[in-house]
Parts: C-alpha cells; structure tokens; sequence
C-alpha cells in the first residue's frame, strides 16, 4: 500500500472508530499508534512523544482552561439570569422583543462566559419558560435559544477558534479580535429575523407589557460587573488605551480571577459552587487537552503520509477556481455537521484543509472566522445539534422535531450570513489589521 494509501485507510478507520462509539482523543491516536506499528515500523514513537510534549508545553495552551475556568465561574454565578432580566425589561415592549432580548442576553452571556451549551442552559431555563408565558411557541422560543447559544463559538473568548488557531499556528489574540465583527452581525441579523417574523405575524410573537422606568434601570444594577469584565478582558487583548495589553493567556488569568471575585463580592458563588466551578473546569479542560494530543499525533501521521499535500493536488487540480474549492469545501462541512460536533470537524478537517487554503492565497484568520461559522451550523441543524440537546433538556416537553422547526429561520440567516463574509472578508479582517497597526 502507498503512503497516502495508508493516510486515506487511516482516516477511513478512525471516522469508523467514531461513528462506533470511541472518544474521538483516543480514535486519533489509538489508531495513529496502531497504523504506524503495521505500516511504518521504521517511524519513531520517541519522536511523536517528544512533538507532542513539545506543543502540549506551550503557554498559549494555558489559555484554553483558564477561558473555561472564567466561563464556569460566571455560569454558577446566575449572570444568564441577570442578563435576561435586565434586557427583557428593556426590549419586550418591541414586536419579538422578548425573543430580541433573549438574542441579546445569549450574545452577552456567551462573550463573558465563552460557551455556547452553557449559554443555552443559562439563559434558556430562564428566557424559555417567559416567552412561552407570553404566547411564544414552544418550538420557536427554543430556537431562538437555540441559535442565540451558537455565538458563543463566534465572540471572544471562543475555545473553537483557540483551538484552530493552535492547530494552525495562527495569533489566537487575532483570532479572538476577529470574531467580533462577524459575531455582532450574526447577532444582529437574528434580532432582524425575530423581528421581521414579529411584523409579518404579530399574533405569533406578541408584546409585553410597559415596565416603569424604575424597574428597567434597577435590572442594570445585576450586569455591569460581568460586562465590565468582559470590556476590560477585550480591550486589553486589542491594547485600547489606558488598558493593559494583555496576551490571550494573560487574558484568560484575568477574565477568571475576575469571574471568581465578581461572584464572592456579589455573594453569587459560595464554597461549594466554588468548588463545582473549578470540577467542571478541570474536567472540561482535560476532555479539551487530550482530544489535542490525539490531534497532534493525528497531524504527525499525516505529515508523514503526506496527505494534505495530496489533497491540495487534488482540489486544485479540479479546476474549480479559488471560490469554487471554498464552495466545496463549505459544502463538505455543512454535510460533516450532521454527523458530529464542531470541535470534533475542526480537530479532523483543518490539519487536512488549511494547507489547501493557503495553498489558495486565503487569508488564514479569515478563514479561521468562516470555518468556525460553518461548524456553528452543526451546533443548531439535524440529526447532532449540540445546543437542540441541550435545549430539550431544558424544556422536556417539547419535541426534537419542533425545535428544529423552531431554528430554521436561524440556519437561512446563518448561510445568508456566511455568503456575506465569504464576499466582504474585511469584515473578518479590519480589526486584526487595526491591531496589528497598534
């Protein structure tokens, strides 16, 4: 068997592996390890240990538990709630504005905490239940959760785009900036979509009553530490003036020691939220850290095999043009979104595809922003829908089949919205060249 024989077989049998119930860390490598010991006897497992150790030793790396120690304390904290209340006694006066609000609270709540099913079970067990008061459907009030909850992989601090930018050696700094313009627009345009849905029907999305002015300014009372967190934490990894600059993982030390002491000034987190926060933490960083070492040994196996190189060949040899591989490619992740998770696409996918798009001429933190975009999809769209899993749970009355009823006017925004960057790319890019300007 040829050498890309062996890497096509590979890929082969750890998609298999996968699908068969196997963690996905352990069906990188274990079947990494068990291919080399068939096929290339001569490779040293000194070497891939040494690698791995050697990228596993990066301080960067330290940003990803101390991100996700930052979003479980905020989790624990009650902040999803606050958030909610707070923009409901603003917007639900508005045709759609409760579902307006919740889209703002989803926004909000998943730039400070960094997690998109974190954000569907906070805000949703609070934002559900009061819009299907109000006379919301139960499949659409859960869709707009739903879908609200797929910004947490766009704003900053984005795990999924820490990730690919490890993967691919890129400034995860630029990458986070990167996010925040498309992010704002994913925003936006499902507050339109709301909206637009609440004028066409007004029967389907009815206001809510006024609220005196005192109650709407009190409900601000219970946000501005976690957001001022949040400005704070970005502003100094864009280096804004009178902050400190910090590097992302400077930002995350800072962003989680001011989640904890939020929450004990607040009276928010106790000893033993404290101490959840921190398990949760732990186990979701070491579930994170081990998919990477089973990912790194994957890119090992197909440095050797040469793989990548073969599949840019391939699709450049197509003859489709730089914006007809993209489509392709696109098209190839929408499909792969159906079938598992978004860190899962990113983990399996880039090492192969982003030697194609550099190959290309693309813009590499562009492109960072469009693939994490992509994988959003499969975060709301049939049969994996992480966040639809975590709705259901949430409200256990309501079926499958409604919820993803209830977010398919999001999945239409979403590619509408991908087109959108694919056409203008500086929105992606302004912001890391304003601070590369710095």
């Amino acid at each position: 068997m040829s050498v890309f024989g062996i890497g096509i077989a590979y890929g082969a049998a750890t998609l298999f592996a996968m699908f068969a119930g196997m963690p996905i860390a352990f069906a990188l490598g274990a079947v990494a390890v068990v291919f080399m010991a068939i096929y290339m006897p001569s490779a040293s497992l000194d070497t891939v240990t040494q690698n791995v150790y050697e990228e596993m030793a990066s301080i960067t790396l330290l940003s990803i538990p101390l991100f996700i120690l930052k979003g479980a304390a905020i989790g624990r904290s009650r902040a999803g709630q606050d958030l909610y209340s707070a923009l409901h006694a603003w917007l639900h006066r508005v045709p759609g504005g409760l579902g307006v609000a919740n889209v703002f609270a989803c926004a909000l709540f998943a730039a400070i905490a960094g997690s998109s099913p974190a954000t569907c079970s906070a805000i949703g067990s609070a934002g559900i239940p009061e819009m299907r008061k109000r006379g919301y459907s139960g499949g659409f009030a859960a869709g707009i959760i739903a879908a609200g909850g797929t910004l947490g992989a766009m704003l900053p601090p984005s795990t999924v785009l820490a990730v690919y930018g490890i993967i691919t050696e890129q400034d995860i700094g630029k990458l986070f900036i990167a996010g925040i313009i498309p992010g704002l627009l994913a925003m936006t345009m499902y507050m339109v979509t709301i909206t637009g849905i609440g004028r066409v029907r007004p029967d389907f999305l009815p206001k809510g009553e006024a609220l005196p002015w005192r109650e709407r300014i009190k409900g601000l009372k219970g946000i501005w530490a976690p957001v001022l967190l949040f400005l704070f934490v970005i502003g100094g990894l864009y280096g804004l003036p009178f902050l400190p600059r910090f590097t992302p993982t400077e930002a995350g030390g800072v962003g989680a020691t001011g989640a904890f002491l939020i929450g004990l000034f607040t009276g928010r987190l106790d000893k033993d939220k404290i101490l959840a926060s921190l398990l949760q933490a732990t186990r979701t960083a070491a579930a994170v850290f081990t998919v990477l070492i089973g990912a790194l040994i994957f890119g090992y196996f197909l440095t050797v095999t040469q793989t990548p190189q073969k599949v840019t060949e391939f699709l450049t040899g197509l003859g489709l043009g730089p914006y007809g591989v993209l489509a392709l490619i696109m098209v190839m992740y929408l499909v792969l979104g159906c079938l598992m998770d978004a860190m899962a696409m990113i983990i399996l996918t880039v090492p192969i595809i982003f030697p194609v798009i550099s190959h290309l001429g693309f813009d590499p933190i562009w492109f960072g922003v469009i693939i994490v975009m992509t994988v959003e999809l499969g975060l709301i769209h049939p049969p994996v829908g992480m966040n639809v899993f975590v709705i259901k749970s949430v409200v256990k009355d309501v079926s499958f089949s409604t919820i993803f009823k209830g977010v398919l006017p999001f999945v239409a925004t979403d590619l509408i919205r991908l087109v959108i960057l694919i056409a203008f790319p500086l929105l992606a890019t302004w912001l890391p060249q304003q601070m590369m300007n710095r």
